[in-house]
């Protein structure tokens, strides 16, 4: 039996190209059918790993962090909102949206990992955060999503309070920090060749079809 191609996507629940690049490599890996010889698995990255509990207004904390104007900012979610569009993914920018912490949905993730679910839950959060409005480090939300995607919510939220657990995505993070990701989403093929950013369908469907004639 061929092994298959593994994926590592280093990314945050709350980074709009990291959604896009997702849909576009999920694109790229259903127009080769190669649904069945790839195998992908999530790894933590926090944007903003000292947000407070209340997070922040996203328009004051992308001035702050990026030094943009209002006028960039709209013109930069404009285009993120018709690119998701396209791939069916809903963007919904408003006024009040705050940027949330999001180390919790992380320890969920890894969780999520050992039920087969990863991907579906980190879809849920990516859903919840642009697409619906809501705070991914609020624990209801967070409960919502579990139970969304069919994992034991009470099992999984008690992972939140469990040191090892938190200790493991620290962990994570840090080794793929010292690996040398610093941008996200990072997308790493084998653990052998990486590549940065929401790439085009064309780029990822040449990077996979190499990978899997190999």
């Amino acid at each position: 039996m061929k092994k298959k191609l593994k994926i590592d996507i280093v990314s945050d629940v709350v980074c709009p190209w990291c959604a896009i690049g997702y849909k576009r490599l999920e694109k790229a890996i259903d127009e080769l059918g190669i649904q069945d010889q790839v195998e992908i698995e999530w790894q933590p990255f926090e944007l903003n790993p000292g947000m407070p509990p209340e997070g922040q207004n996203i328009t004051e904390h992308i001035t702050e962090k990026y030094g943009s104007t209002i006028e960039q900012q709209n013109e930069s979610r404009q285009n993120m909102t018709d690119i998701g569009e396209e791939l069916g993914f809903k963007f919904d920018y408003f006024d009040d949206m705050r940027m949330s912490n999001t180390f919790d949905a992380h320890v969920l993730l890894e969780y999520a990992k050992d039920f087969g679910k990863q991907t579906e839950l980190k879809l849920r959060l990516m859903t919840s955060f642009f697409g619906e409005r809501k705070d991914v480090s609020d624990r209801e939300v967070l409960k919502q999503a579990l139970l969304e995607v069919g994992l034991n919510a009470e099992e999984a939220l008690s992972k939140l309070d469990n040191e090892e657990a938190r200790y493991e995505v620290r962990n994570k993070q840090g080794q793929w920090k010292n690996m040398g990701v610093n941008s996200v989403p990072t997308i790493v093929f084998n653990m052998k060749s990486a590549i940065t950013g929401a790439q085009p369908v064309a780029s990822f469907k040449q990077v996979l079809s190499e990978l899997i004639a190999e």
